[in-house]
């Protein structure tokens, strides 16, 4: 599962997954669910693969991996991850809007909560990593590296997944990005 909030590229960082996963001779199936994406709001994208996959959808107790682009998003939806499952996760926060009108507080300790309700959890700042390739907006690809590190696949098979996804004049800025976020600190 990817996970995050609109506007943080959940959908292009699941278009790379789905088309390394394709070119490596799976089955693929992708679904998304925008819900309010275009105000802020939770986005969440199912990736699913095998030999043979009839359905996109991951139920409850099944995501192998949740990548999430903010801490919140993966406490949502950590019910769906599977007992074994990994939580790659971005540090940085994005208030929703009860924390921003004051109706609430962001929660704290949230990676340390996943972690002690049993997720393997894989935390780290992916923005400053995107800001140093060259823009904020390539965390879901810095995301994108970390992730291809619990993975057997090439690192060129993956960088073939983005020269075919990202737009020309972007590609060299993400494939920078992905290699901070594959090359970062340990796990």
């Amino acid at each position: 599962m990817i996970v995050g909030v609109g506007g943080q590229g959940t959908l292009l960082a699941s278009r790379v997954l789905g088309r390394l996963l394709l070119a490596e001779g799976f089955d693929v199936k992708v679904s998304e669910v925008h819900g309010m994406s275009q105000r802020g709001g939770s986005v969440v994208t199912y990736v699913r693969y095998g030999r043979s996959v009839a359905s996109p959808v991951i139920d409850a107790g099944q995501a192998d991996y949740i990548v999430s682009f903010e801490l919140l998003e993966a406490a949502r939806w950590l019910g769906h991850l599977a007992p074994d499952g990994h939580i790659i996760t971005n540090t940085r926060q994005i208030d929703p809007m009860p924390v921003i009108t004051g109706a609430a507080e962001y929660p704290s300790d949230l990676a340390a909560k996943l972690a002690a309700a049993g997720a393997r959890v894989d935390a780290f700042d992916a923005l400053a990593p995107a800001e140093r390739a060259g823009s904020s907006k390539s965390v879901n690809i810095v995301l994108m590296g970390r992730l291809s590190r619990y993975f057997e696949f090439a690192e060129t098979a993956w960088e073939r997944a983005l020269s075919e996804c990202v737009p020309t004049r972007f590609i060299d800025m993400n494939k920078e990005a992905f290699r901070l976020g594959r090359d970062g600190s340990p796990v």
